[in-house]
């Protein structure tokens, strides 16, 4: 997974102008140094969970899985799409190559966060592959959510950690090569700018380019981030960063394959199968930058300031299939709708928190309070191919059809089709209270103002909404190692999709209920979870068609989820690691009635890295997951039971180098990637090799 020889990376540090001297410093003054880091208030920073306290994984009232540098190590996730994959109770749901969604509890997740801080997102979809390689660990916060994003569903909320300066001079560089041409350099370099230790910085750079088993597509991105963190005084710290992405695709979908011919039976084709045409691409940009105050009273109390931005650019030339009379002895039948669409989106979050201890009957008790003002202005935009003569338009090829059987259109001046501006403001806060040394309460809330206003498609968009949302829950220690708690929230979300008439739905509300143990075993390293919940939900989206334009549609319903989970994860053994989990769902409509039936009843999840005493320079690891039978009933399609398996084995050559081997679906499992809009079908058996050198 990494380079073996540093040129690459002292080049780059280099170049961004990053001193180096520090790499000289004697072992005896490295470690005086890093004691001074260790001990200030500038150190390496995590996000503090489901409700902003300080609370420890055990004892907060929520479902929470973490996907950790190691876990995404061993599974080669060097994208979030596989690093979410591997989270327990989330589905990753591609129904086209360049559009992902992610689903918890049989919703969309629309909540997103970078370190504790909720940014816009409420739409869920991500477009292109994110990388992965500049986070620390992204946390993955099961249910109803609103304690911090203020609004939200019952899904849950999706966290990023940024890798963040470490108290030493260390990195590490490493490249892969892979199946289907996969070529990848990356580049973690933290390095202490001053010898006390008081500021230092971490680089993180990655280039990668590879073909693909889908005939056609070929991917390209590269991706830099930095941040510097540093103590202006011995009471406050301050960070900034910034992080840039440039992932540009040709040959991609746009929705997924026909799987419904007209008799009604299903299609079955090769794994290779894709509409995409040689003059299809999606071009994506997307650049983050933050900073971060935060000063320490002496009375341990604390706030936080944060200022994040997002820019994000994409560009595409599209080509979408559907089923005009889509014969099953001949496979003719389908027609073409071209598209040339991009959009601009930036968008500014400010965050302020406060929060510290306070006593109060004889116990101490903890509060965070806080404001964010959010803006966001959102331009889509398209260049019609209004030539309806040309072969894009009509009645295509039998299917498969080449990358060159249809021409690319002609395309008229780029116009706007929506521009809508968006401001949340938020006035948030919480408590947790310590009735006794083993059962404490956190109580918050959140009011907000959204206001959202503009066009689309000559649609005046002009909303205007207050809403205060309520959060309850409770955990009770019933020794040192069980815990037992519950919760309930309101559920508040925005909706970004259309009705037939172009207006926006109006927001989904509910109720979100859980209830759950958690327990450690072996000396506290392993965590096991188990919960049972309940969310109901009334207006929210489901596909209910394409309009003249092509373009989807959407009502609202009511859907009440219930089920359970289970999660076990940590270190088994000295040599054993272990992350295991099992979800069962029940979704049913407003009569009671199965519904969402494409999404899987029942998932199931692990993985297992395994280093071997006779030979401690061998790790090797399995992981996987596991779906029940879904169906889309829209349209007939199905897709029964499945697994997909993966394998890696890592060999430590020397305490710096390291090779490493994955196979993923080493079965060669052949199935669709979505069945809600449906997709298309996932890679097969696939492997690549990487060396890594740690500096």
């Amino acid at each position: 997974m990494k380079l073996t020889h540093t040129f690459a990376l002292s080049s780059l540090i280099l170049a961004m102008g990053l001193p180096t001297y520090a790499q000289d410093i004697s072992q005896e003054e490295t470690a005086d140094i890093e004691k001074i880091s260790i001990i200030g208030v500038r150190q390496d920073r995590m996000s503090k969970g489901a409700t902003g306290l300080t609370m420890e994984l055990n004892e907060t009232p929520q479902s929470i899985s973490v996907i950790n540098t190691q876990l995404m190590e061993d599974f080669a996730a060097n994208n979030v799409n596989d690093a979410l994959a591997l989270a327990t109770g989330i589905t990753v749901d591609k129904s086209e190559t360049n559009r992902t969604s992610y689903r918890s509890r049989g919703f969309g997740v629309k909540s997103t966060q970078v370190d504790g801080v909720g940014l816009p997102n409420s739409w869920g979809l991500v477009t292109g592959d994110i990388e992965s390689y500049g986070y620390q660990e992204i946390e993955v916060i099961r249910g109803a959510n609103g304690q911090l994003t203020g609004v939200g569903n019952s899904a849950g909320t999706i966290n990023y950690v940024r890798k963040r300066p470490t108290n030493e001079n260390e990195g590490e560089v490493g490249i892969t090569l892979g199946s289907y041409d996969e070529k990848r350099i990356e580049a973690d370099y933290s390095i202490l700018l001053t010898e006390s230790g008081s500021w230092a910085a971490r680089v993180v750079a990655v280039l990668e380019d590879s073909e693909s088993y889908l005939d056609g597509l070929e991917d390209e991105r590269s991706y830099v981030s930095f941040v510097v963190d540093g103590q202006v005084t011995d009471n406050s710290t301050i960070a900034f960063g910034a992080s840039y992405q440039d992932a540009d695709t040709d040959g991609n979908m746009w929705g997924g394959l026909v799987f419904n011919y007209s008799d009604g039976t299903q299609a079955e084709f090769d794994v290779s199968a894709s509409p995409a045409q040689d003059w299809t691409k999606w071009d994506t940009i997307n650049a983050n930058a933050f900073v971060e105050y935060t000063h320490e009273f002496d009375n341990d109390w604390e706030i936080k300031a944060t200022y994040n931005r997002q820019d994000s650019k994409d560009n595409g030339k599209l080509f979408y299939i559907y089923a005009s009379d889509f014969d099953s002895e001949t496979n003719l039948g389908l027609a073409g709708y071209p598209g040339q669409w991009g959009g601009d989106f930036n968008a500014n979050l400010f965050d302020v928190t406060a929060k510290g201890e306070y006593s109060l009957f004889n116990q101490n008790h903890e509060l965070m309070i806080g404001t964010s003002l959010s803006d966001s202005n959102d331009i889509t935009f398209t260049n019609p191919a209004t030539t309806y003569s040309d072969a894009a338009w009509g009645l295509l090829p039998a299917f498969p059809f080449a990358t060159d059987a249809i021409a690319e259109p002609t395309w008229d001046d780029r116009v706007n089709y929506s521009e809508i501006d968006v401001t949340l403001t938020r006035v948030f806060g919480s408590t947790k209270l310590n009735i006794t040394d083993d059962f404490f309460v956190v109580a918050g809330f959140n009011a907000i103002n959204y206001k959202r206003e503009g066009d689309s498609n000559g649609v005046e968009i002009d909303n205007d909404e207050n809403e205060i949302s309520p959060y309850l829950a409770a955990t009770y220690s019933i020794n040192e190692d069980i815990n037992l708690y519950v919760g309930y929230s309101d559920i508040y979300q925005p909706q970004e999709e259309y009705n037939i008439d172009g207006e926006f739905l109006n927001p989904s509300k509910g109720v979100n209920l859980e209830i759950g143990l958690k327990t450690q075993w072996f000396d506290d390293n392993l965590l096991a979870t188990f919960a049972l919940f309940s969310a109901e939900q009334e207006n929210i989206a489901a596909f209910a068609g394409v309009d003249s334009a092509g373009l989807n549609y959407y009502e609202g319903t009511d859907i009440e989820s219930t089920g359970f989970e289970l999660e076990v994860t940590g270190q088994v053994t000295d040599n054993l690691n272990l992350v295991f989990g099992y979800v069962f769902l029940d979704i049913e409509d407003a009569f009671g009635e199965d519904t969402n039936k494409w999404v899987a009843t029942d998932t199931l999840n692990f993985s297992l890295a395994y280093n071997l005493p006779a030979l401690p320079e061998l790790s090797v690891g399995l992981g996987g997951k596991w779906q029940s039978s879904t169906e889309n009933e829209t349209n007939g399609v199905k897709q029964g039971s499945y697994a997909l398996i993966n394998a890696f084995a890592r060999w430590n050559i020397s305490k710096d180098l390291t090779v490493q081997a994955n196979i993923d679906n080493i079965t060669d499992e052949k199935y669709i990637t979505s069945l809600e809009t449906v997709g298309y079908y996932g890679a097969p058996v696939n492997g690549r090799i990487s060396v890594s050198y740690s500096f």
